[in-house]
């Protein structure tokens, strides 16, 4: 039980430091002490530093043992390569997944969701329906790698785009999301990957 305590608090610190890094509230180069991440987030040392590990392997921070511990400085050329990987995810996991009404009906309140956000230019918002959105496809693959995978490397791409694009956050992508829904209500796979494909390839030309 006290190991299941403790891995639950890491979680917590690692999602909580994620997403302080990933929409700018800790900034590149920001320098890190765990214990001012401790008090903060109410927590005791020992879970943020595992939190900070794992955030290293995700690219949000880098430690230099006995100097210094900080956010990683935006790297474009990192965030294009997760970038290329969460696509290729992405379309495998709408290649394979297996859509019910329900799952169709979910992508459809998402966007929904996610044109609203865009319209009150609420950049968290819209991304997290953005998220929302893809993540049912995800979720019916049935390949657990794809989801891990995802999870890993997305970060990397939401930070440069909390960073760089707030404003340039593609309303383009509700009606490409729309024909996305089409092609699973139709029930083709196949049509369903190259669209998600394409959607995906919008934020590359972006970077």
């Amino acid at each position: 039980m006290q190991y299941i305590g403790r891995t639950l608090l890491k979680d917590q610190a690692v999602t909580a430091i994620r997403d302080a890094i990933v929409r700018g509230d800790l900034e590149p180069g920001t320098a890190i002490r765990d214990v001012d991440l401790a008090a903060r987030l109410g927590l005791s040392r020992t879970p943020v530093r595992e939190a900070l590990s794992r955030l290293a392997d995700e690219g949000l921070v880098e430690a230099k043992p006995g100097s210094y511990t900080r956010v990683t400085p935006l790297d474009a050329d990192a965030v294009r390569a997760a970038h290329a990987v969460v696509q290729a995810m992405h379309v495998l996991a709408a290649r394979s997944a297996v859509m019910g009404d329900d799952d169709i009906d979910d992508m459809s309140v998402a966007n929904a969701r996610f044109e609203e956000a865009l319209k009150q230019k609420d950049i968290v918002a819209a991304l997290d329906a953005d998220d929302e959105f893809h993540s049912v496809a995800v979720d019916r693959c049935g390949n657990f790698a794809v989801a891990a995978t995802i999870e890993r490397y997305l970060p990397l791409v939401r930070r440069l785009e909390h960073q760089r694009f707030a404003s340039a956050i593609g309303h383009h992508s509700v009606s490409m999301h729309a024909d996305i829904i089409e092609a699973f209500r139709i029930g083709d796979g196949e049509l369903a990957a190259q669209l998600v494909e394409r959607n995906w390839a919008t934020l590359k030309e972006e970077m």
